[in-house]
C-alpha cells in the first residue's frame, strides 16, 4: 500500500520531499520506490498446470468489475453456474489476485487548494458549573487542505439547521469549495442503491444556489468515513471535553476562543503549521458566496 501511495503521488508530479512528506516515510525510501518504479507486482512464472480456474479468468474479472466487493463465495457460487466444476481454492486465489487489479487500493489525499470542506454533525452532553446539564448539537466543517475549523452549535440535527451552519461555515472560510462530502445524513441524502443517489430537496436545492459539488463517504471504506468522523472527535476531545463552562454563555464565548486558538495559533498536526498560514492560499481558490447569508431564503417541498 505505502509503495503503491509513494508511485502515486510521484506521477501526479509532486517533488520527492513532497511525497516524502505525504506518504510519511523517509527521502531515501522514496527514491528507492521510485527508481525501482511500476505499479503492479511482478509476474510469476506459473508451475505446472494451469488450474481449471485458470479458464475462467475473464468471466471472473467482468464479475468483479461490476462489483469490486463481492464476496468471494459468490463469485464461486457464480462460476458454478457456468460450468467451473474445479475447487475453491483455485477460484480464491484468482479472486485474490484479480481484485488488487480491478479494484485498486484507497490512497489517501490530503486535497488540493480549495478542493473540498468535510461536514458533519456531532453531539455531546455537557454539565455547567451551576449544576445544570445540557445535551448539545453541533455542526463541524473544516477545509481540508489548510485545516481551517468552524464549529457552529445547531437546535437540531435537521436540514435548516444543517444548511445554516454549512453557510456560515463558508463564510468563516472566505468562500465556497468545489466540493462537501458528508457521512451519507438523511439531512442530505434520502436513499442510496449502488451509484443512484436520492438527494434530499432542500439541500440539493443549496448545492445548486451556492454552485459546490456535494459528495457521500462511500459505504465500507473506512477511509473515507473515518476522516469525515475523526472531525467531530477532534471538536469533542478539543474543547467540549477539556474546557470548563459556567453556562451556555460562557460555552459560546470558549467557542470563540478555541476557534481562534486552533485556526490562528496552534500548529495543525498534519501540516505543521496553523491553518492561519495556509488559509490565503486557499482563499484565493474558493469561490465568493453567490447569495449573502442574510438574504438566502430555504426552499422546502410542499
Amino acid at each position: 500500500m505505502k509503495r503503491h501511495e509513494i508511485l502515486v503521488l510521484r506521477r501526479a508530479g509532486l517533488t520527492l520531499r513532497e511525497v516524502a512528506r505525504k506518504a510519511e516515510v523517509g527521502l531515501r525510501t522514496v527514491k528507492r520506490i521510485v527508481h525501482q518504479g511500476s505499479l503492479d507486482p511482478p509476474p510469476r512464472r506459473p508451475v505446472g498446470r494451469p488450474p481449471i480456474a485458470f479458464s475462467f479468468e475473464e468471466t471472473v474479472r467482468e464479475i468483479l468489475s461490476t462489483d469490486g466487493d463481492l464476496p468471494t463465495v459468490e463469485v464461486l457460487r457464480r462460476l458454478r453456474e457456468k460450468g467451473y466444476a474445479g475447487g475453491k481454492n483455485p477460484v480464491y486465489r484468482l479472486v485474490r489476485r484479480l481484485r488488487r487489479i480491478v479494484t485498486p487500493p484507497m490512497v489517501r489525499f490530503e486535497g488540493l487548494v480549495g478542493e473540498f470542506c468535510q461536514n458533519d454533525f456531532g453531539h455531546v452532553r455537557v454539565r455547567y458549573d451551576n449544576g445544570t446539564e445540557e445535551l448539545l448539537h453541533f455542526f463541524a466543517s473544516r477545509l481540508k487542505w489548510s485545516r481551517w475549523v468552524h464549529v457552529e452549535l445547531v437546535p437540531n440535527e435537521q436540514v435548516e439547521a444543517l444548511v445554516r451552519a454549512l453557510l456560515t461555515a463558508f463564510d468563516s472560510f472566505g468562500g465556497v469549495p468545489l466540493a462537501c462530502v458528508f457521512d451519507n445524513p438523511k439531512t442530505v441524502v434520502i436513499s442510496r442503491q449502488g451509484g443512484a443517489i436520492q438527494w434530499n430537496d432542500t439541500f440539493a436545492q443549496v448545492a445548486l444556489d451556492y454552485r459546490f459539488g456535494p459528495e457521500l463517504c462511500t459505504p465500507r471504506r473506512g477511509q473515507e468515513k473515518g476522516s469525515v468522523e475523526n472531525l467531530v472527535g477532534f471538536v469533542k476531545n478539543g474543547f467540549f471535553k477539556v474546557r470548563r463552562f459556567h453556562d451556555c454563555a460562557d460555552l459560546d464565548t470558549q467557542l470563540a476562543e478555541w476557534h481562534h486558538e486552533v485556526n490562528e495559533v496552534r500548529p495543525c498536526r498534519a501540516t505543521g503549521v496553523p491553518p492561519s498560514a495556509r488559509i490565503a492560499e486557499e482563499r484565493r481558490r474558493l469561490r465568493p458566496l453567490p447569495i449573502p447569508l442574510a438574504e438566502y431564503a430555504l426552499r422546502f417541498p410542499v
